[in-house]
């Protein structure tokens, strides 16, 4: 007999079927299922293939669905054995069909020879009415088996797995949340540590000396607002406890000596606080490369270089200083410029030894640069301050020798010799007394610091000689700038920025030039004016690339130089006066500076100097056309230099008649030549100031009165000349500062004026008195007004038009600045 089967036990209905889109988890069901996760593990390791599998196969376990459906496989079976050698087919291996070549889909399945028993199953009985079951074979049974075990423990592991990923993942949270509230609390520590070393330091150097190492630390092992508040609290203390003078370590020798405890400790604390000293200036100039400490790091070297000049390292941190005094930043180049500029102001503090080697270092940076950097890195030279004597020679000291050889010619010897003991202690008690005076001076000097004179005229001629090589290395490139034999490229800050502190610099240190450089000098600033020595180097070569305002300071500097050495200086000055002449047609009121000008026209013109009547007269002239083109500042300052020289000039108010000169003023000229380039050949006696009458009419009240007043002067009039007002104030006074405050004012002032003039009957032109004429003179009045009035509008239109733009631009740079700064914070 068979053994008795075994009945299968059919699996509970499943839950109806729902969708997806209506299953709705609440917030507390998933916060159930993340807090009791342990729990709910089981669930990841059914093995649901199975059961969907074994689901599938007992759906609609109906005994006649279930007979139809084994009657099917039975014939597919039958047919596969024929081709299979007798074998049974078994359930589909892979849960997707596969597609041929050929384009067709079918399930992949497992074929197994049948044994006795199972044909007998088969012929007589293949299913289990009863469940509704196939019934496997032991092999079946035995390899499902093990394919599920494999599964389940692949899927444990799996479970496993994403039981550890998510306390790992929560616990990687945590660390770096701890490791956060870790690095806050200790950089807190370190600055409550900061604060208590540097307030420990600053009461007691010596005994917490050992303290500054671990300050030193701090910075290194801080983050970045650690690290920056680590430099500062260290300059802090560096300020406050470095010695006026340098220290000198011992030598082998001296520490193998035996001393007390107080040499011992003060060694202690030099040599540690020079150490730490030297590791904090090299921390200081790696920091100087990084862009984000940059700034921190040039304020910390600036301060302790302005601070303590004598110290060590102060090589060091000058080089460091000149290196970005050039910088681009601007906050950068300030600091170092400003350092510099104390230093030089204050020698007392270092002697003057700091000023010779910065002086000397900036000679070779411009050197090194070829001239291309910016112009504050030559006008801190304008800080420097010399001796009024310094080039003058030196007296010669008395020779003892040849004064005791008199005196013992002369025979006192002998007297004193005769006078006996008497005089003896009377000279022995004035060397006494002129020893102890020495003494005394010596003292008072290493006291106040103060220096010996011989050695401060040494670093003084040092300092000036390498200024004045700096100044001239400057112009020379200029020159050949402008000429072609120096081909140079235009730097970031221009095609020569060093120019115009090189002039300023020239003219205020103008009485300190040797004599032996004169000639080199004018020479170079002639041919930068614009005119040229050699007949090989035209003047356009030269000057062509300066603007007109650098034209004009090389002619300002010229008569400075001419009036600082008026005594050993014989120099021609008409090439500068026909540059002058030439360059008012070439200035623009928007290009050109008003205030060079101004200054060429107070110190060439206006100064006390008897000038030739043909050039006065046409200056003159061209100064009142000149007015007549620009703005009321220019003009102003024109104005008042042709009511200077006509009233300093007696023969050049000729040009006030309405007949127009000639004769023996006019000279070999007798027609005047507006565009003559030279003054003295333009033959401005042979017009007339025609341009004054309409200057009376001017807009503006200031300008127009000054033109009334200067065609009042008559030749009857002997007027004594008194300056009262220089060009220079009076184009300041009119400058567009200050005439932004009083705009209103001037407006309504210009405005009643004119109506008053308007209202006023105007005089009978024509000789029968018709009303025509009278009508005529009307009209023209009142447009002339309209006009003036025009222009006045349009010029306060441009005004307002080019400070809005200002603003803007302003407004533009500000945002710039706040979006750069939020990304540094960041």
């Amino acid at each position: 007999m068979g053994k008795k089967k075994q009945k299968v036990v059919l699996p509970p209905e499943l839950p109806p079927e729902v969708p997806d889109d209506e299953i709705q988890v609440s917030d507390e069901d998933l916060d159930f299922v993340n807090s009791n996760r342990d729990y709910a593990g089981f669930v990841a390791k059914l093995d649901t293939r199975t059961i969907t599998r074994h689901v599938n196969r007992v759906a609609d376990a109906k005994e006649d669905a279930v007979e139809d459906e084994y009657a099917r496989r039975l014939e597919k079976k039958k047919k596969a054995n024929k081709n299979n050698n007798n074998q049974h087919e078994v359930d589909p291996v892979d849960a997707l069909p596969v597609k041929t070549l050929d384009g067709e889909v079918y399930y992949r399945k497992a074929f197994v020879k049948p044994s006795p028993k199972d044909e007998a199953v088969d012929e007589n009985e293949d299913v289990a009415p009863n469940n509704g079951v196939l019934k496997l074979t032991k092999a079946e049974k035995r390899a499902k088996f093990k394919k599920l075990r494999k599964e389940a423990k692949k899927q444990g592991k799996d479970v496993i797995e994403t039981e550890e990923v998510q306390p790992s993942s929560q616990a990687e949270v945590l660390a770096e949340v701890e490791k956060d509230l870790s690095a806050e609390e200790s950089n807190e520590k370190k600055k409550f540590r900061l604060a208590e070393i540097g307030t420990s330091m600053l009461m007691d150097p010596e005994g917490n000396i050992k303290n500054l190492k671990e300050m030193l630390q701090i910075c290194k092992e801080g983050d970045q607002d650690i690290l920056i508040l680590g430099l500062k609290s260290l300059l802090a203390v560096f300020k406050d406890i470095i010695p006026g003078s340098r220290i000198r370590l011992p030598t082998e020798k001296e520490l193998a000596m035996v001393v007390s405890k107080d040499v011992k400790k003060t060694r202690f604390y030099e040599s540690t606080l020079l150490t730490v000293y030297k590791l904090y200036i090299q921390k200081l100039m790696s920091l100087e490369k990084v862009y984000n400490f940059k700034r921190v790091a040039i304020r910390c070297i600036c301060t302790l270089l302005e601070a303590n000049p004598r110290f060590n390292f102060r090589n060091t941190l000058l080089e460091a200083v000149i290196r970005n005094i050039s910088s681009t930043d601007d906050v950068i180049r300030k600091l170092c410029c400003n350092t510099m500029k104390s230093l030089f102001t204050n020698e007392g503090k270092h002697g003057g030894e700091v000023t010779v080697e910065a002086v000397q270092l900036i000679a070779n940076l411009v050197k090194d640069h070829d001239c291309q950097l910016h112009p504050d890195s030559v006008e801190v030279f304008s800080s420097l301050t010399f001796d009024e004597d310094l080039r003058k020679p030196q007296t010669a000291k008395p020779d003892n020798k040849k004064l005791k050889k008199k005196f013992y010619k002369s025979g006192r010897r002998n007297e004193e010799i005769k006078q006996g003991p008497a005089h003896d202690r009377k000279k022995e008690k004035q060397e006494m007394v002129s020893k102890t005076r020495e003494e005394v001076k010596a003292e008072f000097m290493a006291a106040s610091l103060a220096q010996d004179v011989m050695e401060k005229r040494r670093i003084q001629s040092d300092t000036l000689s390498s200024v004045f090589q700096t100044y001239f290395r400057i112009l020379k490139h200029t020159m050949l700038q402008g000429s072609g034999e120096n081909v140079s490229f235009a730097g970031p800050f221009g095609d020569h920025p060093l120019l115009g502190p090189c002039l300023n610099g020239i003219g205020k240190f103008s009485h300190l030039i040797d004599m032996d450089f004169m000639p080199d000098l004018m020479n170079y600033l002639r041919r930068l004016a614009g005119g040229s020595s050699d007949a090989k180097n035209p003047s356009e070569n030269v000057s062509s690339h300066l603007t007109v305002s650098e034209r004009l300071r090389c002619c300002i500097v010229a008569f400075k130089v001419m009036k600082s050495n008026l005594d050993a200086l014989n120099v021609d000055l008409q090439d500068f006066y026909i540059q002058l002449y030439n360059l008012i047609l070439d200035y623009r009121p928007g290009r050109d500076q008003g205030e060079v000008l101004a200054e060429a026209l107070k110190i060439m013109l206006c100064d006390d100097r008897q000038h030739d009547m043909q050039r006065a007269a046409a200056f003159i002239k061209r100064l009142a056309s000149f007015s007549l083109c620009f703005g009321a500042a220019e003009s102003m300052a024109a104005l008042v230099t042709v009511k200077h020289l006509l009233q300093k000039n007696v023969k050049c108010r000729d040009l006030l008649e309405n007949d127009p000169g000639g004769g023996s003023l006019s000279g070999s000229v007798s027609k005047y030549q507006p565009y003559a380039t030279d003054p003295n050949l333009s033959g401005a006696f042979a017009t007339v100031l025609w341009e004054l009458s309409l200057l009376s009419k001017h807009y503006h009240p200031t300008v127009s009165t000054m033109a009334s007043g200067i065609s009042t002067i008559t030749n009857a009039q002997d007027q004594v000349y008194r300056a009262h007002v220089s060009p220079q104030q009076a184009f300041m006074d009119m400058s567009l500062d200050k005439e932004t405050s009083t705009r209103k004012t001037v407006l309504k002032q210009s405005s009643s004026s004119k109506r008053k003039r308007g209202n006023r009957a105007p005089p009978l032109l024509a000789a029968d008195g018709t009303n025509e004429v009278m009508e005529d003179e009307n009209v023209v009045r009142t447009k002339l007004s309209e006009h003036f009035m025009l222009v006045n509008d349009m010029e306060e239109n441009k005004r307002l038009r080019r400070e809005l733009e200002q603003t803007k631009a302003g407004l533009q740079l500000y945002k710039q600045y706040k979006k750069q700064k939020k990304q540094r914070t960041k």
